[in-house]
């Protein structure tokens, strides 16, 4: 079964004046894209691998061939980490999280805005491309963590609940070298009720 693009919840301009149409559209459908189809060839003569789902590829690194890891790595990933992405963003978004992931965000950072703090630096201070993560492990902890290029935390065993590219390509357009900028816009478009379903399944 071969993996597909997915489908965007929203047109390329509804997260505007955050993240410009342009952006969106050539993040979906040219990287995004690519990720899509590289995957896809590098599995075209694994058909026991194709079966698989991306999640238990993608935690199961270690049994996918040599020939084909770290494709399946890169371009896995970028196709795990950039559907979870795009859901992770709406309209008329931001504002702070509510229900158990609220709760357990206070419980882990102290308050709100300590966690908004870490997780802005975190993003900000990446050093090449990457992203930033809120992530729950395997005792139910939260934490902050970063992933250089296109890792994603089930990687690690880690269930991510909360992410954002720091791809140049994410922001460059709209925001040139400012990544910060682009950083402190993006909470304007977070789907808090997305987040709260990640962290709320097993």
């Amino acid at each position: 079964m071969k993996h597909e693009l997915p489908t965007l919840p929203y047109a390329y301009d509804a997260l505007e004046p955050y993240i410009d149409a342009r952006t969106m559209e050539l993040h979906h459908s040219k990287h995004h894209a690519t990720y899509v189809a590289k995957l896809n060839e590098a599995l075209q003569d694994h058909p026991d691998l194709q079966e698989q789902s991306l999640e238990e590829l993608l935690k199961h690194l270690d049994s996918v061939p040599d020939m084909i890891r770290a494709a399946v790595r890169n371009h896995g990933g970028g196709h795990h980490n950039h559907s979870l992405f795009w859901k992770l963003m709406k309209p008329q978004g931001g504002g702070e999280a509510k229900g158990a992931l609220g709760e357990a965000i206070a419980s882990t950072f102290g308050e709100f805005a300590k966690f908004k703090e870490e997780f802005t630096n975190s993003a900000a201070t990446l050093f090449g491309s990457g992203w930033a993560w809120l992530v729950k492990d395997e005792s139910e902890r939260l934490s902050v963590i970063k992933t250089p290029n296109q890792e994603s935390p089930i990687m690690m065993k880690m269930k991510p609940i909360l992410c954002i590219d720091v791809w140049e390509h994410a922001y460059y357009l709209k925001y040139q070298n400012r990544r910060p900028e682009y950083v402190e816009a993006w909470w304007n478009v977070v789907n808090w009720e997305e987040a709260e379903k990640n962290f709320n399944t097993v």
